[in-house]
């Protein structure tokens, strides 16, 4: 990530590594992430996935119970220590740093793709750089998992404002005292058809009550 957001975005998730898995014990949001961590392994099961921005590797432990193979990028090394710490399969798990807007064609092919609350962090004029990077990488019918948040007045976080290109931001309090304007969208179904556009095909968007996730598959 070369531009100044970006190099914000990175710094922010390296302070919060240590506390970002504190997101999923809210009470509220219990059952919602019950169901999530019941499809995703049966939805990508049997392929060669490419999970872009892993980070603690929270969702790699449920995806790799039934993928033949996951690789995990990320873009800050302090968050694949703890990804690592994890008791992933390690003959089906392999965990990289690499930035998720230059991926690297040594990682190879894939058939299936995970970004698990990434896509909330793309600014609106890169998404067309970000899908484009990752078809390069999926072969023909290759399936692909988008997860992220809704917005939720109570439980997210309050949008502070809002840039000439339509991203949201808030204001977040790490625990060490820290305050960060962090870039956060919350589109909806219509928005991330198209910012897939021709690549995808055969769409499905599912909203829970605190999450939303979109499944499409690479144009044969």
């Amino acid at each position: 990530m070369t531009r100044g957001s970006d190099a914000g975005l990175r710094q922010y998730y390296a302070a919060r590594a240590r506390e970002y898995d504190s997101i999923y014990e809210k009470p509220e949001r219990q059952a919602d992430l019950r169901k999530l961590e019941a499809l995703l392994p049966d939805a990508l099961a049997g392929r060669r996935v490419l999970e872009i921005a892993c980070g603690t590797g929270y969702w790699t432990q449920f995806i790799s119970r039934k993928a033949k193979s996951v690789v995990g990028i990320d873009v800050n090394a302090e968050t694949l220590e703890l990804a690592r710490a994890r008791e992933l399969p390690p003959q089906r798990v392999e965990l990289r740093v690499a930035d998720a807007y230059a991926l690297p064609d040594a990682l190879g092919r894939f058939d299936g793709a995970f970004a698990g609350f990434w896509w909330s962090h793309v600014p609106v004029r890169d998404q067309a750089r970000f899908v484009a990077g990752l078809e390069r990488l999926l072969l023909p019918e290759a399936k692909v998992m988008l997860l992220d948040n809704l917005y939720v007045e109570g439980s997210s976080t309050p949008i502070s404002h809002r840039d000439a290109d339509g991203n949201t931001y808030q204001r977040r309090r790490l625990a060490d005292g820290s305050e960060h304007v962090v870039l956060k969208n919350f589109p909806g179904e219509r928005e991330l058809r198209e910012a897939i556009g021709v690549l995808g095909e055969r769409f499905a968007h599912l909203r829970l009550e605190y999450y939303w996730l979109f499944e499409f598959e690479k144009k044969a």
